[in-house]
């Protein structure tokens, strides 16, 4: 079976122990080598969904890059590690308050917040070096805080030493990191003993599927469309003439009487019977202009 012009979206439940690169490139090996990518890295310990896109699909890759996530983890309180997770060795021992969940629930709401301080452990780079490098080799830099947005906190469960928690956040929020700062804030430490990542915007409430069955069998799994990772982005739909201009590199009039765009900015473009074109951008005027457009797709306009 020929993959050739494969062009889509599969998300995948990224197992447990594989780096999200590792699984990208399996996947690929699987639909017959063809371009992919994947939209936001999970840790190797973490489980869960994978966005990873197909052939032309890999151009709308990094408009993914900034939708909000969630995670269910649990935090294991009165041990931390050098890595902040159950990988790492331990570097710190703590006594657990016998009242952490109400610690917890009333703690919860104060890290819903802007920023935060990324571990020693990430891929962030200082200097040229990746962070993870110099915390090898036992060296600790001073971090600047990131902008970041944790949207809700839920403890799901507390039971002896450990909690069981889900968080949404936006893009860049190291979970390690939120295990951490709980633990400061009810008087002891921890760790991340596991971690899963819930869904990612647009991509809310879909079913993955498991690395086993796409390797079983990849042309019967159910691809996403490269647009449905295109929701906020409003629709114009073009007859078959400025279709084709655009797809020329041309600008384009918008379509007569479709109502006046509020804004400026980028699009999702149509041709006839709904074929998705591509990413265009609105211009003052009432013009569009291409951006990112489709060969595959836009084929039978030729």
């Amino acid at each position: 079976m020929s993959f050739a012009n494969t062009c889509g979206i599969v998300l995948l439940d990224k197992p447990q122990g594989l780096s999200s690169s590792a699984a990208v490139q399996r996947v690929r090996h699987a639909f017959g080598r063809i371009k992919a990518g994947h939209t936001g890295s999970l840790d190797p310990l973490a489980t869960g969904v994978l966005p990873i896109c197909l052939g032309e699909a890999t151009k709308v890759a990094g408009y993914l890059l900034d939708g909000d996530k969630e995670y269910e983890f649990t935090a294991q309180f009165g041990a931390r590690t050098a890595t902040g997770d159950l990988e790492g060795e331990v570097v710190e021992t703590a006594e657990v308050p016998a009242d952490l969940a109400d610690r917890l629930r009333e703690a919860l709401p104060r890290f819903t917040g802007p920023q935060q301080v990324p571990p020693m452990y990430s891929a962030l780079k200082q200097g040229g070096q990746p962070l993870y490098r110099l915390a090898r080799q036992g060296i600790e830099v001073a971090r600047e805080p990131r902008d970041i947005r944790i949207l809700a906190l839920q403890m799901l469960e507390c039971a002896g030493t450990q909690a069981r928690i889900r968080v949404r956040c936006s893009k860049g929020t190291y979970v390690r990191t939120l295990a951490e700062d709980l633990a400061r804030a009810v008087g002891t430490c921890a760790h991340l003993g596991y971690l899963r990542r819930t869904a990612v915007a647009p991509f809310e409430g879909l079913p993955m599927h498991s690395l086993e069955a796409v390797l079983a069998d990849p042309g019967s799994i159910a691809l996403l469309p490269p647009d449905a990772a295109l929701p906020h982005l409003p629709a114009v739909a073009l007859e078959e003439a400025a279709a084709s201009r655009l797809r020329m590199g041309q600008a384009v009039s918008l379509p007569e009487g479709l109502p006046a765009p509020a804004a400026t900015g980028l699009c999702r473009v149509y041709g006839p019977g709904g074929a998705f074109l591509g990413i265009g951008e609105i211009l003052p005027g009432a013009g569009l202009k291409p951006v990112r457009l489709f060969n595959n797709l836009a084929a039978d306009l030729t």
